[in-house]
């Protein structure tokens, strides 16, 4: 059985790290280590897009198929073969609400990492 999860989204971040050579693009519950969350991480050259939701345990290489942007936030739908490795889930939702900190940033650094896979 897959599940969808929801995270609401209290701030974004987009973190380019030059010293590591890639580019994190999160939407987060809060600040605290165990706050929902999900990230996307990309070589700054290009190449695959990891995607997780809460715990590094839970991601993957390529995992989100597509990214559908409404006005409500994020549908990130989960590649077939990477269900497994995201705990059965096939789907994530990020609610983006007014006061979400960043949001703007995060989504427009988020079409540019997704390009193919984002629908509006």
């Amino acid at each position: 059985m897959t599940e969808t999860i929801e995270i609401k989204a209290a701030y974004a971040s987009v973190v380019e790290d030059d010293e590591d050579g890639f580019l994190f693009i999160g939407f987060a519950e809060g600040e605290d280590e165990d706050e929902p969350y999900v990230l996307f991480r990309q070589a700054l050259a290009g190449g695959p897009v990891w995607f997780e939701v809460s715990d590094e345990s839970f991601g993957a290489n390529d995992a989100a198929q597509s990214v559908a942007i409404t006005p409500e936030g994020l549908t990130i739908t989960i590649a077939p073969g990477a269900v497994a490795k995201l705990g059965f889930v096939s789907a994530v939702t990020v609610a983006i609400g007014p006061d979400c900190e960043d949001a703007a940033e995060g989504i427009a650094a988020l079409r540019a990492m997704l390009a193919g896979r984002i629908t509006e």
